[in-house]
């Protein structure tokens, strides 16, 4: 199961209000293990920054207006997301602000059935108490000394591990590989394709002949309708 772990940063709160992404961080996911596989990029947002979001993030117009718009990189995320779940923590803020700029560029949206909330997932574990990524880090021990600002894929690697506690820790799976993994994801693989193979050298039967005869003495007395004739 592939799992992409998103966060984005904006100029404001509302789309509606001609607000825009400047910044896109994604972790991938595979089977609740990270596969080392980022997505990270700045947005020009063709727009001036508002003091309030700049002391947020820190993202400033003399950086932001040497980026790409996102018109131009819209292509690629979606190459990145195609056929994962994505991880948000608020995904209702997210999803509102990644569709209104697809939808600018003319690009298909976003499926919000996709989105998995760990904020309401947090709400619904310890209703009551703090949901926000800085106290779910406290609350699960993870180090986010590194977040002095907000950033889209620092937080998504922090939500990352949330996401994993909130879930009841990591899920890996023994029999699927790095590489297995990264093949899957990019549709070059089916859950099916790895298969265990047979010993080498067969284990040494350990039922001597004895016991063999007394089976199969007591699998005769049980007649022919006996169960154990069906799966011999």
């Amino acid at each position: 199961m592939r799992e992409i772990v998103l966060d984005t940063e904006t100029t404001g709160l509302d789309p509606g209000d001609g607000h825009r992404i400047v910044e896109i961080g994604a972790v991938e996911l595979f089977n609740h293990m990270p596969t080392g596989r980022t997505y990270h990029q700045y947005v020009n947002p063709q727009r001036a920054m508002p003091e309030e979001a700049f002391k947020v993030h820190g993202l400033g117009d003399d950086f932001l207006r040497n980026q790409p718009v996102f018109a131009a990189i819209a292509g690629d995320f979606l190459e990145f997301v195609a056929g994962a779940k994505l991880v948000i923590h608020n995904a209702s803020f997210d999803m509102k602000f990644l569709n209104a700029e697809l939808e600018w560029c003319k690009h298909r949206l976003l499926d919000w059935n996709l989105a998995i909330d760990t904020l309401a997932m947090a709400r619904r574990r310890f209703p009551g108490s703090p949901a926000t990524l800085d106290a779910l880090c406290r609350r699960f021990e993870i180090d986010n000394s590194a977040r002095s600002l907000h950033g889209a894929l620092l937080d998504s690697e922090i939500l990352a591990d949330v996401y994993l506690e909130l879930i009841g820790g990591r899920q890996p799976d023994f029999g699927l590989t790095a590489t297995q993994a990264n093949d899957e994801s990019r549709g070059t693989a089916s859950p099916d394709a790895w298969k265990p193979t047979p010993r080498p050298t067969p284990l040494a039967p350990r039922l001597t002949d004895a016991e063999a005869a007394a089976h199969a003495e007591m699998i005769d007395a049980m007649g022919e309708k006996a169960l154990w004739n069906r799966f011999t």
